[in-house]
C-alpha cells in the first residue's frame, strides 16, 4: 500500500510524503503505482518550473519525500491542492485498498 502524508500548517502547505508500493499489480504492470507516480513526479516538475517555491525532495524506491522551504506561494498551494485532489481520487476509486492519503495541521 502506498502511504501518503500531508503536512500542513495555518492552512499552507509545508511537507509531502508517500511511501510504500501500491500492491494492485506486479512491478511494470501497477497502474495505481504509475497514476500516484505521474503526479507527484509532475507536481514537483512544476513547483520547480511554473512557482517561486524553495522546495528540498528526497526520492529512492518506493519513497518519495518533500517539503517547502518558506510557505507555499499561491501557485504553489494550487498545484498541492490539485495532487491531493487527483491523490484523493485514486485513493476513492479504489477504496482505499492500495492506497491512503492524511492531510494533517502540524
Amino acid at each position: 500500500m502506498i502511504k501518503i502524508t500531508v503536512k500542513k500548517r495555518n492552512h499552507s502547505y509545508v511537507s509531502f510524503t508517500s511511501s510504500g508500493h501500491a500492491g494492485y499489480a506486479e512491478e511494470g504492470q501497477d497502474i495505481v503505482c504509475a497514476a500516484v507516480s505521474a503526479l507527484i513526479i509532475n507536481t514537483v516538475n512544476s513547483l520547480e518550473a511554473f512557482t517561486d517555491d524553495s522546495i528540498e525532495a528526497e526520492e529512492k524506491d518506493g519513497y518519495v519525500s518533500f517539503h517547502f522551504m518558506k510557505p507555499a506561494t499561491e501557485r504553489g498551494t494550487l498545484l498541492m491542492d490539485s495532487l491531493v485532489l487527483g491523490l484523493t481520487d485514486i485513493a476513492h476509486s479504489y477504496k482505499n485498498r492500495y492506497l491512503t492519503i492524511k492531510v494533517k495541521e502540524v
